[in-house]
């Protein structure tokens, strides 16, 4: 009988996985049977402005505003030149340089020794991406003023009156008022999280780190970091191990976490249960514990001056290398439950919240069915509660996937025989610190955050398409 579960459980995971990879292709299909329309729609507007376009929006294709002042739209044609204007100016004396500086990483070499100050290939890499940003900005603001030219035309030839330049700023603090509160939120998220991740992906197709860094010219090396990685020299073995665990650590955790703060809310949602209010709080209050204290306080206990091995050895026991070098699944174990014993109110809290709005007639009516306890948890309780906590679980594996606290404060600063500076219990994100802030390998820890991303990009979106909060979205409704 169990053998016939398994079998069966194992198809229809077989069966989810072909059903997920044949919608993927079918998407990619028609994405790509759809794309020749819907670019033709995207640049129908296009042909229209320069098949009926006349000789005042022409102007505006060639010096921008020009074709707005003729029209006598004076505020408007000033600022689209003035931008013209300082763009030309920025490019001529650098944003040209940047570019090209961009494409070679520098030609002249530095030599502290002989006082030559040579190319600092970083920076004109973060320069060259400046000077892309500002001409993508660039374009932008010149097809605008190329459309409003236009706009003004059709205006003019229908004897309508051109909205002014005065009610387009009103409009920003009425109709248009999104646009102003997003404005610097935009702006702020492009210069602190955009440009630092383009950055660092860029950094991922060069030999920067290890004996290249500044004075010394870094150059673009393709994939060649991928490859180190995953296929060739001392990099491989580690990545294997390392990655092979961290998926092991990110399902084992995130199961642990999400169903134990399940059975505790369910455990603490019973009748019988006496003075509710104080077992909620136990929880909370480990919960309200910064996170590296409660890891600090672990390390302390199970070190060998810790109060465990105080007890293990005033029994007549010998001290015991919980965390130690050659204590591999011991120190993963204590991984788990650290990991644990900070996560689980959380989810406690969070199925709290979702178990109360259960319908209760479902478990008077599966009650009257003679269903069990478990048959009620497995066909009510379970599909409402990963239906409404889907999102929240996907980002917990993710987190967990990522978490690099956990055994930076246990056992950080652990290199180990048979791994490339890192040791058994350190994951990706941990691997990724060694190697780029403690030992300067930054294009290979581009590389592995780059891989971090596809992985768990795959597994969130495979997990979600093939959950309830997907395909039977109607049904909970």
């Amino acid at each position: 009988m169990a053998n016939v579960k398994k079998e069966n459980f194992i198809a229809r995971i077989k069966k989810g996985v072909v059903s997920f990879f044949l919608n993927a292709a079918n998407k990619i299909k028609n994405f790509f049977i759809t794309l020749p329309e819907r670019m033709k729609k995207k640049f129908a507007g296009a042909k229209e402005i320069l098949t009926q376009g006349n000789g005042k929006v022409c102007a505006s294709m060639c010096i921008m505003g020009l074709g707005q002042l003729l029209y006598r739209q004076w505020a408007k044609g000033i600022l689209f030149l003035l931008v013209q204007i300082a763009f030309l100016a920025y490019f001529v004396m650098k944003g040209a340089g940047d570019f090209i500086g961009f494409f070679t990483l520098g030609v002249k070499e530095g030599n502290a020794w002989y006082g030559i100050e040579g190319d600092n290939s970083v920076i004109m890499l973060l320069m060259g991406i400046l000077s892309i940003i500002a001409i993508i900005f660039y374009a932008v603001i010149y097809i605008a003023n190329v459309k409003d030219a236009y706009r003004i035309q059709c205006a003019a030839d229908t004897l309508k009156k051109p909205v002014s330049f005065k009610k387009e700023l009103a409009s920003l603090l009425n109709k248009n008022f999104h646009k102003t509160a997003l404005a610097l939120p935009i702006v702020g998220v492009c210069v602190f999280s955009i440009l630092p991740i383009i950055f660092m992906i860029i950094i991922a197709f060069t030999n920067y780190g290890g004996t290249v860094v500044p004075p010394a010219l870094i150059d673009w090396v393709g994939f060649e970091n991928f490859g180190k990685i995953l296929t060739l020299g001392q990099f491989a073995p580690t990545f294997f191990k390392i990655f092979g665990w961290n998926i092991l650590w990110a399902v084992l955790s995130t199961f642990i976490n999400y169903f134990a703060g399940l059975g505790l809310a369910l455990l603490l949602n019973r009748k019988c249960v006496k003075g509710k209010t104080f077992w909620r709080l136990f929880p909370i209050l480990a919960y309200a514990v910064p996170g590296f204290i409660t890891l600090i306080a672990f390390k302390f206990m199970f070190s060998y001056g810790g109060p465990i091995n105080q007890m293990i050895t005033n029994a007549g026991g010998s001290a015991v290398g919980f965390l130690d070098i050659d204590a591999k699944w011991t120190a993963r174990l204590i991984g788990l439950t650290v990991n644990a014993w900070l996560n689980i109110p959380s989810g406690m809290l969070l199925a709290t919240g979702i178990l109360s709005n259960v319908n209760t007639d479902l478990y008077e009516a599966a009650r009257v069915d003679g269903a069990s306890a478990w048959k009620q948890f497995t066909k009510i309780t379970l599909p409402y509660v990963l239906f409404a906590t889907m999102p929240v679980l996907i980002s917990q594996f993710i987190a967990n996937f990522n978490n690099f606290g956990i055994f930076y404060f246990l056992r950080g600063g652990l290199y180990m025989d048979g791994y490339f500076l890192a040791s058994d219990t350190d994951l990706l994100i941990n691997w990724l610190y060694n190697m780029s802030i403690d030992n300067n390998y930054y294009s290979i820890g581009a590389a592995i955050s780059i891989i971090i991303f596809i992985v768990t990009s795959i597994i969130s979106l495979a997990v979600y398409v093939l959950s309830p909060s997907y395909k039977q979205e109607e049904t909970y409704q």
